[in-house]
Parts: C-alpha cells; sequence; structure tokens
C-alpha cells in the first residue's frame, strides 16, 4: 500500500481549507514535484480565503467587473479586485521618471535589425553523412554560379531549393534576431547589403545558400515614442509591488496556520 502524505492542515482565521480544494487547485499549479505544487496551491487559497475575509471586514460587494480580455469576473475574483482597487493605490508615473527609466534602458528602446534574406536550401540529415557532404558540394556549386551570374539566385532557388521560399525566388523576406536557427542568423547579419555568403552554411535543416538582400540597422526609438509604454509598465511595477505588501500586511492581521506567507511591518507604501 502507497504511503499516505500527512500534511499541515491549513487554516485562515481559523477556519480550514479543505484538502480536497486544495489538491484540486494544485492542478492550476504544475511542478515536477506533488509537495511543490500542494504548497502553491495552498499559498494561493490562503491568499484568496484572507483577502475575501478582509472584504467582508469592509463590508465590500461584488461589482460588475471585467478582466483584461472583457469576461465578467465571477463573485468572490470581482470582490477580491473591487477589495485592491479601494485598499491599494497607485500613483500615475510622472514624466520625469518615465526620461529617468529611459535614460537608464536605452538598450531596450531600440528599433530590431533586421535582414532581408535570400536563400537556397539543399534538405539532407547532418546524421547521413555521404548526403550531407552531397549537399556541401552542390551548395559550393551554386555559390561559384551565383559569384559568376549574381542575377541567376531566383532562378536557382526555384530549381534547387527544399525550401517554400523557392515559388519566391528564395526571398525569406525580412528577418530578425532570434527567428530563424542561429547558424543562419550569425552568417545573415555578418553580410553586408546584397552580399553573398562565400560558403555555404550548416543547420539540422541542411546546406543554406544565403545573400542578404536589404539591411535596416537598429536604431534608437526617441522617448516620445516609447513614453506611454513606460509609463504603463512603471505603474504595473509599482502596482505589483504594492498589493504585495498590502499582502504581507493583511497576513500579519490574522491567523494562519499550515502555510507561511510573508509578513510586513510597516505601513503600506506605494
Amino acid at each position: 500500500m502507497a504511503d499516505v502524505i500527512e500534511r499541515a492542515a491549513v487554516m485562515v482565521g481559523g477556519v480550514e481549507i479543505s484538502p480536497a480544494v486544495i489538491a484540486a487547485e494544485a492542478q492550476n499549479h504544475p511542478a515536477g514535484d506533488a509537495d511543490v505544487a500542494w504548497q502553491s496551491a495552498a499559498e494561493a487559497l490562503a491568499i484568496k480565503h484572507m483577502l475575501l475575509a478582509e472584504a467582508d471586514r469592509l463590508g465590500i460587494e461584488a461589482s460588475e467587473i471585467e478582466d483584461a480580455e472583457g469576461r465578467k469576473l465571477a463573485g468572490e475574483d470581482a470582490r477580491i479586485e473591487a477589495l485592491l482597487a479601494q485598499e491599494v493605490t497607485v500613483p500615475e508615473a510622472n514624466e520625469a521618471e518615465a526620461r529617468r527609466f529611459y535614460a537608464q534602458h536605452q538598450d531596450r528602446f531600440a528599433s530590431e535589425a533586421l535582414v532581408e534574406a535570400e536563400h537556397i536550401l539543399l534538405s539532407a540529415s547532418p546524421d547521413d553523412t555521404l548526403a550531407y557532404n552531397m549537399a556541401l558540394s552542390d551548395a559550393r556549386g551554386l555559390i561559384r554560379q551565383l559569384k559568376a551570374e549574381p542575377d541567376s539566385f531566383a532562378r536557382l532557388a526555384h530549381e534547387y531549393s527544399a525550401c517554400p521560399s523557392k515559388e519566391q525566388g528564395g526571398n525569406l523576406g525580412q528577418i530578425g534576431e532570434g527567428q530563424t536557427v542561429a547558424e543562419f542568423e550569425e552568417a545573415l547579419f555578418a553580410l553586408g547589403e546584397g552580399e553573398l555568403c562565400r560558403e555555404p552554411v550548416r543547420s539540422r535543416f541542411g546546406v543554406h545558400v544565403i545573400r542578404a538582400v536589404r539591411r535596416a540597422e537598429s536604431q534608437q526609438l526617441p522617448f516620445e515614442a516609447v513614453a506611454a509604454s513606460i509609463r504603463t509598465y512603471l505603474e504595473e511595477a509599482s502596482y505589483r509591488r504594492a498589493v504585495a505588501q498590502y499582502l504581507s500586511i493583511l497576513a500579519g492581521r490574522i491567523e494562519i496556520e499550515g502555510v507561511e506567507l510573508p509578513v510586513a511591518q510597516g505601513p503600506l507604501v506605494q
């Protein structure tokens, strides 16, 4: 017979949260370890019960509240949102704060470098040494031909490429960082505008012949273009901190057993 895991009862304000309810909630907290999932579920439910108890104390009723997707919140969730809206306020981020954040994180506010790419894929598995070496040989032959006849790329792509882009003459459109395999990306971004890669590029998909068409280099975005998104980010971060502190203050006011929640010693500071 399997061992029965004994867990401490979870109590909030003298009221026990049923183990069956915690087990059901654990399904929303996937983890490699069942104890970790259980603990996460117990903490989430303890916080929910604590907030609902505070809503009861303050006489807060459910109101018509929708989530970010426009869906009406259920009664308990609506009461919790109404409680947080009443008890946790965050001042709007001003321009000075936004400009300071912009100055400290300018690398975040740059347009993405893009390269329009043309390629010919000679499909071969790296595990098939003979086929892969033949693809490399064919790719080198295509590169020699393209050096002699630069205008033949579309024709050769249509004839030899195993990529669907052959229907567009091998044109992949604009490629940004992280949009393709690392080997392809490294070779492509090292090319100048209109430059053909001198050597075949190997990847798990096979062997590539690559040419850069046009480049759009990364450019710093002006503050005015990102000011609104910076203010939104700062206000959301401030709200998360304020909610976390509010929860820790409530945890210091109510008796909680079976789980440990952080307890704040001071007043709520936004």
